[in-house]
């Protein structure tokens, strides 16, 4: 970022915000980004989301604008959708909701009435809060009914999606609509047994793929299609592009009611200058290359866990099979909540945050879990023994309680493998 006042009308015009601003940019660039639901975008991505498509309003659609002035916004718009479709598979692509929930709460009003009943893996195992959660709309204006993970150890799959539960939920509760796609779930999802529960339900099946898109656009985790009737998807966690969501489908009627539900159900302008930043992250992970990169998050998240296992800690599930993994640091240190865990880390330059767990016995706002997750760190380069190190910097600030000087030590050897691998410029 330009400090160069002639180049940088900000740090010229309000030196104020800039001061933040330029804060924000070294604390990126000399800490550890392991938040599983972000990334580092590219700089043309930063261009496009920065560019002069945020000057114009652009309601309605290619071909079908409510204001003048849009043939530019058509082009990028079609743009974005042609790749989406040519990315994930698909037929129809909204490019237009301005994040994850609400992409998700378009195909709610699109698809069900109020009241309607829809099934979701039980919140507290990895599920979203614009799947069910009782304050959220989803939970307010729908009726969810939950399926739940295995719980018994002595099963194959233990802490994870329990399909014959599930099956029996959706059978019992007849939903209208499938939930499948979570926050904080390590394993692959099965959408062909999600598909065949929801046929002999009569329910369409809708794939939350916010968390692994990238990793399916990447190959390595199977699609939703055609399996799935929705799928919604935010764009800026693996898939490594701006703030923002999408929802796709194979159906004409079911893309004509999503559309609706998008603008004017929800919506109003579309955010041009981030859908022109979503054209250009599809234009990327189009390439040969994302391929290589969507691969080596995977391996990234597998030595990461392995090398935390080597040490003590146990992870939901056993492991993990896609770009995060969801830390029990109960067997580590019965004390140790996420909380702490989160603010020590913090302090030495590793950026997590805390989550429940699978029958967590304490409250969201302390946890038993902490959520780690390798796309960020694998756009800045870094490969598996890298990784390993994390996993040191991790065991030794949280076997230290957080000590003051064991914290400084390992921020400053953050801060030299930071500058080992510099962000995306």
């Amino acid at each position: 970022m330009s400090t160069d006042t002639a180049s940088n009308p900000i740090a010229a015009q309000d030196p104020e915000v800039w001061r933040w601003m330029e804060a924000e940019q070294q604390r990126q660039a000399s800490t550890l980004e392991l938040i599983a639901s972000e990334n580092h975008v590219s700089p043309a991505v930063m261009q496009a989301v920065g560019s002069n498509l945020t000057n114009k309003y652009a309601e309605g659609y290619p071909g079908r604008r409510y204001y003048g002035g849009c043939e530019n916004y058509d082009h990028v718009e079609d743009i974005a959708r042609d790749r989406a479709k040519e990315l994930f598979g698909c037929q129809f692509a909204n490019v237009q909701p301005h994040s994850g929930a609400s992409a998700n709460a378009a195909v709610f009003f699109a698809l069900l009435q109020p009241g309607d009943t829809f099934a979701s893996l039980v919140l507290s195992d990895g599920g979203h809060l614009s799947h069910g959660m009782k304050i959220n709309f989803s939970g307010k204006y729908f009726h969810p009914v939950h399926y739940p993970l295995k719980y018994d150890r002595s099963q194959d799959g233990y802490e994870q999606i329990d399909y014959d539960a599930m099956r029996a939920v959706c059978l019992e509760a007849k939903p209208k609509m499938i939930l499948c796609g979570y926050s904080a779930y390590p394993r692959v999802i099965d959408f062909a047994k999600f598909r065949a529960v929801a046929d002999e339900c009569g329910a369409l099946l809708m794939a939350d793929i916010a968390h692994i898109a990238g990793l399916v656009a990447g190959g390595v985790h199977p699609s939703p299609f055609p399996h799935a009737h929705i799928v919604t998807t935010t764009t800026h966690k693996t898939l490594r592009g701006p703030r923002g969501g999408m929802i796709m489908c194979n159906d004409e009627e079911i893309a004509k009611k999503i559309d609706k539900a998008v603008f004017p159900g929800l919506q109003g302008g579309p955010l041009m200058h981030v859908i022109a930043g979503k054209a250009v992250c599809y234009g990327e992970a189009l390439k040969p290359e994302f391929k290589q990169y969507a691969r080596q998050i995977v391996d990234n998240a597998k030595a990461l866990a392995a090398a935390l296992v080597g040490r003590n800690y146990r992870l939901v599930s056993g492991g993990t099979d896609n770009h995060l993994m969801l830390v029990d640091l109960q067997q580590k240190d019965a004390e140790l909540t996420g909380a702490d865990a989160e603010s020590w880390l913090e302090s030495a330059g590793i950026i997590t945050n805390k989550n429940g767990i699978p029958k967590d016995p304490r409250p969201p706002v302390q946890t038993s879990g902490l959520r780690l997750g390798a796309a960020a760190l694998t756009t800045r380069g870094f490969k598996q023994s890298q990784m390993v190190q994390v996993a040191d910097f991790i065991d030794r600030v949280l076997s230290a309680k957080g000590d003051e000087k064991v914290c400084a030590t390992v921020r400053g050897e953050v801060a030299d493998l930071c500058a080992q691998f510099p962000l995306p410029h």
